[in-house]
């Protein structure tokens, strides 16, 4: 079963996540996408880990998601994907670098990878993502564009999902089924 868990800023979502996983009884994999590119990060990052059960296995995929899902996701098994929003900033910040009309191809290579292998993925994963469109439209392109891929990611993710889950204020409400 593949479920999105999604909602604002700090909302619980990550902590909904990982209590699914924990109370699953199956083996749990925390595939995480986060890169420490500055001290305040490698401090977040730090403090998620130190956190989490130390038996969960950790997987970094700050790009390849879909590769690290397919190696890793079994029966018996419990992924959780934290998150997919910092996933996807990865993977725009080609923008930055190479102004232009058209998306960064890497980032339209490894979307279309994850979308073409949620479906044929066995046990459980559990997709925690921002759910960014609620505020006002950012002034720089960079935030523009993350803006509307991400919630473009989180509509396709949502479909290929059985469940889908808003997280607000360390609440939970199932949207789908």
């Amino acid at each position: 079963m593949r479920e999105l868990i999604t909602g604002g800023a700090r909302s619980g979502k990550s902590a909904h996540a990982e209590a699914r996983a924990a109370d699953s009884g199956l083996e749990v994999v925390m595939v995480v996408t986060a890169h420490a590119g500055d001290a305040e990060m490698a401090d977040r990052i730090a403090r998620h880990r130190a956190a989490r059960p130390a038996h969960w296995q950790i997987i970094e995929a700050p790009v390849g998601l879909a590769d690290a899902l397919l190696e890793h996701a079994a029966e018996g098994r419990f992924i959780v994907v934290d998150c997919l929003t910092l996933w996807l900033s990865n993977l725009l910040m080609a923008l930055d670098e190479a102004p232009g009309t058209d998306l960064p191809a890497t980032f339209v290579r490894e979307r279309a990878a994850l979308l073409d292998a949620l479906p044929r993925l066995p046990g459980r994963i559990a997709l925690v993502s921002n759910e960014v469109g609620w505020g006002i439209v950012p002034m720089g392109r960079l935030s523009r564009v993350f803006v509307d891929e991400a919630g473009r990611l989180n509509q396709a993710v949502a479909r290929a999902c059985q469940r889908v889950t808003l997280v607000a204020a360390g609440l939970p409400l199932t949207l789908k089924p």
